[in-house]
């Protein structure tokens, strides 16, 4: 059960025990077909590649290493989008925090593969042009350049109106950084073994939102501003917590060569992210119980009658970054971590096989 204060009255809600048993496709999100999509341009993309492409497509960012004037340095790029999420922000008329998400999730791509931020450019597509609005999310953009170090060099706003209702827009993002570790992380260097390290995420991060407000709006009948007792805040200030940046907390660990690999937990959870960092023949084993899984999710899952599989599979559940580090150095890491203020957890370890399977009370070799 889950007590919301619309007004001035109290209402119950909870999922029924049947119905709608909702997944990601019935919110018209098919993961199988962006998966065949991704597949059949693949020869495409490597067709465009030059002797100083570093790496493969489907890692979450695009390596190149520059050669000219004595330099051996990679950069490290990424595009992505807030995805509907926005459609929130318009609801709350609060856009700050997407302009802050757009950064933070493009900086936690790159910094998967050891890469810190240099510059930003974002893309701005609205209905109609509105001042306060673009200003707004440009003051969480320039929040977030300013806590990752990247500078907002430029950008594109484009009024729409044959494309966008009034009052609606899209937002997306691009960065560019270098790396700062002797060796890109590629995931090479990673061992069965090695113990699997969780930071926490700051809730919903920037993905799900589609069926989040399926479930939410459309089945649960909830406005963005009915508080949620076991959520302590409104439904606005839930769903709009900005994308944590994880930049600070593991600039130090990726600079000394502590790291690795990393996996940034975004869209398909941690069964298809996981995986995307770890080299052949290695899989990884998670205990699903190594951190409490925030009250969101589970209300989440009970307003849509959500199966387990399908939650693990669709959002991070609390987990936003993994980080593969060996196993005589993660107690050490996740003490300085916690010194400095970043909830993180001992939540698995790497295998020999492939793929990743949750085990409830899996204990980490030491």
């Amino acid at each position: 059960m889950i007590r919301v204060t619309t007004g001035m009255q109290d209402k119950t809600v909870s999922g029924p025990p049947q119905k709608p048993k909702l997944t990601y496709s019935d919110a018209g999100v098919d993961r199988v077909a962006a998966a065949a999509a991704k597949k059949r341009i693949r020869a495409l993309v490597r067709s465009t590649f030059t002797e100083n492409v570093v790496g493969d497509i489907g890692s979450f960012g695009g390596g190149f290493r520059l050669t000219g004037g004595g330099s051996n340095a990679v950069l490290v790029a990424s595009a992505d989008g807030v995805g509907t999420k926005v459609k929130i922000a318009v609801m709350a008329g609060d856009y700050e925090g997407v302009g802050y998400d757009i950064v933070a999730h493009c900086a936690d791509d790159i910094l998967t593969q050891g890469a810190v931020p240099l510059f930003f450019l974002d893309y701005i597509a609205l209905g109609k042009m509105e001042e306060s609005v673009v200003e707004s999310i440009l003051r969480g953009l320039a929040t977030a350049c300013r806590d990752v170090g990247a500078a907002l060099i430029g950008g594109e706003t484009a009024e729409m109106p044959d494309i966008y209702r009034p009052g609606e827009f899209d937002l997306a993002g691009f960065i560019v950084g270098e790396s700062i570790g002797a060796e890109l992380l590629d995931g090479s260097a990673i061992r069965s073994g090695d113990h699997l390290l969780g930071l926490a995420s700051n809730g919903l991060h920037t993905n799900g939102y589609s069926l989040v407000r399926k479930i939410v709006f459309e089945h649960q009948g909830l406005e963005v501003d009915d508080l949620v007792d076991e959520w302590g805040c409104t439904v606005g200030q839930e769903l709009l917590r900005p994308h944590r940046a994880y930049v600070a907390a593991l600039r130090a660990p990726i600079t000394k060569g502590e790291i690795h690999g990393l996996a940034h937990i975004t869209g398909g959870g941690l069964h298809e992210n996981v995986p995307r960092m770890l080299p052949k023949d290695c899989g990884a084993v998670i205990d699903p119980e190594a951190w409490s899984v925030p009250e969101v999710f589970r209300s989440l899952q009970a307003w849509g009658g959500i199966a387990e599989d399908e939650m693990w599979h669709t959002f991070n559940m609390g987990v936003g970054m993994v980080v593969a580090v060996p196993m005589e150095r993660s107690r050490e890491l996740l003490k300085e971590l916690s010194l400095a203020g970043d909830e993180a957890f001992l939540i698995g370890a790497v295998v020999k096989g492939d793929g990743l399977r949750l085990e409830p009370g899996f204990t980490a070799p030491e």
